[in-house]
């Protein structure tokens, strides 16, 4: 039933199949959600490496919103909402009588990479690459869409948030301010990004903090240009900002408690145009991570006080721009809970790793997370140790991993709005 190869160019092993790799012992069983997707299996596949093969940045999903919005319309969705947060799509399905509200979410936008794989579902598109898998996400959420659509065991109401440029560019708070919560509220809420390092079959679910919140910051640097042979008569800025990333090394490691994680990094320094000219001016850029927003604010006044005192100290002066992009991602405990035992119920306990290291990536579900309680989840996609992490060239999601995504969130809305 599942017998469609992996094909990814970071991998010298072919996986196990995904349902031969859980443990639940009614996998097979022919009234199961899992079994019942697993039917429809290549038709997932193909809608995943199409959405492959034509990626679109953020904010710029336009294709690929619309075959979500015609796969919902053909699947029977009593509503489609296209433009939501501009092209964010949103699908309702109601079945019974019950005023309960389920939110399910899945993101659709690529990354400006090149892609180096070889396969014929390789992007089209130069620059443009789905190299972290949300090709995948919005494919497994397509498949639970179209199971629980056909079956409608449920009472209540299931939101299908298709949601644009989650790649650090706002996304989630794009349909939040359009009204994502208002027209469409949710009791609860549930999204799942996939782990290339965790086997297929298994599931990373962590109540509390589970990923890091995200900032980016540029520091202008001002001195007084010179000639490079009479550097005593200017202020030279390569140098106070080679001073300044010095000091902000310090930052994390005398300003943060020991007991708190932090990482800020300067990714970008760049001045001059010529050999013989001290320039004006210097620009440093780089991030900042911290799973609380306390430790965040701490990080930024500290790097405002370093950047300034540095400068000034050397007869320049430094601006700082600090842009919180990402809240931490903090799972509710109960919704956290409630997502582990839908884990459970579909690859066994031992296959559920309530306890994961945490993810010092960041992610803008966190948005979503702060306006509704729930749950983010990993599930594996089995890269094994020769094949390559997400934003990796040669990535691409494991097409064996469709069915099992797709069954968690069809057994999310069954159980969350069970029938009884």
């Amino acid at each position: 039933m599942l017998a469609l190869p992996y094909r990814n160019a970071c991998l010298t092993k072919e996986p196990k199949r995904v349902l031969c790799a859980l443990r639940h012992p009614f996998k097979d069983h022919p009234m199961t959600a899992l079994a019942q997707i697993a039917r429809f299996h290549a038709d997932m596949t193909t809608w995943r490496r199409d959405i492959h093969a034509h990626p679109e940045l953020g904010f710029e999903e336009t294709r690929t919103a619309g075959i979500v919005a015609a796969k919902l319309r053909e699947f029977g969705f009593d509503e489609v909402h296209e433009g939501v947060g501009k092209t964010g799509v949103v699908g309702v399905l109601r079945g019974g009588s019950s005023a309960r509200r389920i939110g399910l979410r899945a993101d659709m936008d690529a990354l400006p990479m090149a892609e180096a794989n070889t396969f014929a579902h390789r992007s089209v598109f130069t620059g443009k690459m789905h190299a972290c898998g949300h090709d995948g996400h919005t494919t497994m959420l397509l498949g639970a869409a179209r199971y629980l659509a056909a079956t409608r065991q449920f009472d209540g109401t299931a939101h299908f948030i298709f949601q644009p440029a989650e790649e650090g560019i706002g996304g989630a708070q794009a349909m939040i301010d359009d009204g994502l919560f208002t027209r469409f509220p949710c009791d609860s809420i549930f999204g799942m990004h996939n782990r290339p390092s965790l086997d297929l079959g298994q599931f990373n679910v962590k109540a509390g903090p589970m990923m890091a919140g995200g900032a980016f910051f540029d520091i202008h640097v001002t001195g007084k240009g010179a000639h490079g042979a009479r550097p005593e008569t200017g202020v030279d800025a390569v140098m106070v900002a080679a001073h300044i990333a010095v000091a902000l090394q310090t930052v994390v490691s005398r300003n943060v408690a020991p007991l708190d994680t932090a990482v800020l990094s300067v990714t970008m320094i760049t001045a001059g145009d010529a050999y013989n000219v001290i320039p004006q001016t210097a620009h440093l850029a780089g991030t900042a991570r911290a799973f609380s927003r306390g430790v965040m604010q701490q990080m930024e006044t500290a790097m405002r006080r370093v950047a300034k005192g540095v400068a000034e100290g050397l007869g320049a002066t430094a601006e700082v721009e600090f842009r919180a992009l990402f809240s931490p991602t903090i799972n509710d405990v109960e919704q956290a809970a409630f997502a582990a035992r839908i884990c459970d119920e579909l690859v066994g306990p031992e296959n559920v790793n309530r306890n994961p290291p945490l993810v010092m990536g960041s992610e803008d579900f966190s948005a979503m997370l702060e306006q509704v309680p729930g749950c983010y989840i990993n599930i594996g996609n089995a890269s094994g140790p020769s094949g390559c992490e997400v934003h990796n060239p040669g990535y691409d999601f494991n097409d064996e991993a469709l069915p099992l995504g797709a069954a968690f969130f069809a057994r999310a809305v069954e159980t969350k709005l069970d029938l009884a």
